[in-house]
């Protein structure tokens, strides 16, 4: 019996890191994309999915992970819930889109007017930081909180906070811009 555990051993030593890896694909490659499609409903997603999964292992170092069924459960079911928000963001874009092209056919006294407003919007955003002003804009583009940090060079964690700093010192330029109008 020892015998057959140190020749195993030795046989799994002689693999190399890519055969290591595709055996892991192999072994664990059904139980994600199940895990993912419980999740998103549709087969060409969930593999996909469970694809990105498989790339972020590649990319960590296996030694520090305990539970590699645990790992890979977890990771799919993030990745796939970060899927659904992003579809989400793209869809609910998409239809401001043909919500403003729709209105956008209104008087030329609405189209004037929404106008102005977009003018002092921006006259009030250009009184701003370029960093509140850049994050202000990608927040109400639709990124997310990990899009503005990475593209800005700030933590994920701080981009609540900047945000809401940012809005206050908008909404304050806004207000004081209007008053000195009327």
């Amino acid at each position: 019996m020892m015998e057959v555990r140190a020749k195993l051993s030795e046989n799994i030593s002689n693999l190399s890191e890519e055969e290591r890896f595709q055996d892991l694909f192999k072994q664990h490659y059904a139980h994600v994309v199940r895990k993912v499609l419980i999740i998103v409903k549709e087969q060409s997603i969930a593999e996909d999915i469970a694809q990105e999964v498989f790339i972020k292992l590649y990319h960590t170092d296996r030694n520090i992970i305990d539970n590699l069924t645990g790992w890979l459960t977890k990771v799919a079911v993030n990745t796939a819930y970060n899927h659904i928000r992003t579809e989400k963001r793209h869809h609910a874009r998409k239809e401001k889109q043909e919500i403003y092209e729709t209105d956008s056919v209104g008087s030329v006294e609405d189209r004037y007017m929404k106008l102005e407003d977009i003018h002092e919007i921006q006259e009030t955003l250009m009184k701003l930081s370029e960093r509140d002003r850049d994050i202000l804009i990608m927040k109400f583009s639709g990124y997310s909180y990990e899009e503005i940090a990475d593209s800005k060079g700030i933590e994920k964690t701080s981009i609540g906070t900047l945000l809401a700093r940012a809005k206050k010192r908008f909404k304050s330029f806004y207000i004081k811009e209007r008053r000195e109008d009327t």
